[in-house]
């Protein structure tokens, strides 16, 4: 039975400009032959593809926190939504606080995401959207509004603000939803992500581990964030890069002596290889 290799993205995986080195590129691909490889994030199919390219992932990734599960050649293995009627009360809720999401959604089933966002936005979600300016799938309202099938619905800002949305949603959906409150560590603010209730990367690595046909004794995962600790729980061996919230390294197995911009993962697989 082959080992797996799971990590997050960004602040674990990536760099923080959101690069790769040929360093980390030249030792994951090294695994390829001899391992099950895939990565778990809550970047979208389309920004992941882009991120990972010259990567070899062999599984199905996780995405958006787990609400898809898809394989790099678009086959959707699942899905898990908040429907527009949910979608819409959430974002009425938000408004009366005067704050207004990002909605990531399904457009087609060809895998087609769009975002949403709201002609009404904080600093810091027109810092974000600097990032995504080139992309295709951008769609701004002027009275925001979700679609039929959503992923996920973001909010940013100030951390007192958001816990009080939190705390006002969690009222209503109690345990219907899922609610992450974390540090954004790209713009410097709070993002709350609103999520199906079975949205996350541990029910992620259960589909996966379906679809594959692994062995949880087998599986490593790497990780920086709270949303990764879901998968910390279900994996054998656990392990936080150096950059990692102090929370979170805690949590894991082991802890890095390297950060993501000094390859942390890479150096840690060519260090057991190499044992």
């Amino acid at each position: 039975m082959k080992n797996i290799y799971i990590t997050d993205l960004d602040h674990t995986f990536l760099r923080t400009d959101l690069s790769l080195s040929d360093y980390t590129k030249k030792i994951w691909n090294s695994y390829a032959n001899d391992a099950v490889l895939s990565v778990a994030t809550a970047r979208t199919y389309k920004k992941t593809v882009q991120f990972l390219e010259g990567i070899v992932v062999n599984a199905p990734m996780i995405l958006l926190d787990g609400s898809l599960i898809a394989t790099i050649d678009k086959k959707i293995i699942d899905t898990k939504f908040i429907n527009k009627d949910i979608a819409d009360e959430i974002i009425d809720e938000g408004a009366k606080l005067g704050i207004y999401p990002f909605i990531l959604s399904l457009a087609d089933k060809n895998l087609n995401e769009a975002f949403l966002y709201s002609s009404i936005l904080n600093v810091y979600q027109k810092e974000v959207l600097t990032h995504y300016a080139k992309d295709d799938n951008l769609q701004e309202q002027k009275h925001i509004k979700a679609m039929q099938d959503n992923f996920k619905i973001v909010y940013m800002g100030d951390e007192t603000l958001l816990r009080e949305l939190a705390s006002n949603l969690k009222v209503i959906y109690g345990e219907n939803l899922k609610f992450i409150l974390a540090p954004e560590a790209y713009v410097g603010c709070y993002f709350l992500t609103i999520l199906h209730k079975n949205a996350d990367k541990s029910h992620g690595i259960k589909s996966v581990s379906e679809a594959v046909g692994f062995d949880l004794n087998k599986l490593t995962v790497f990780g920086d964030n709270f949303n990764d600790i879901g998968m910390f729980e279900l994996a054998n061996i656990s392990v936080a890069v150096a950059n990692a919230q102090e929370g979170v390294k805690l949590r894991a197995d082991i802890v890095l002596e390297h950060t993501n911009n000094e390859d942390g993962v890479a150096k840690y697989l060519a260090e057991i290889k190499n044992a």
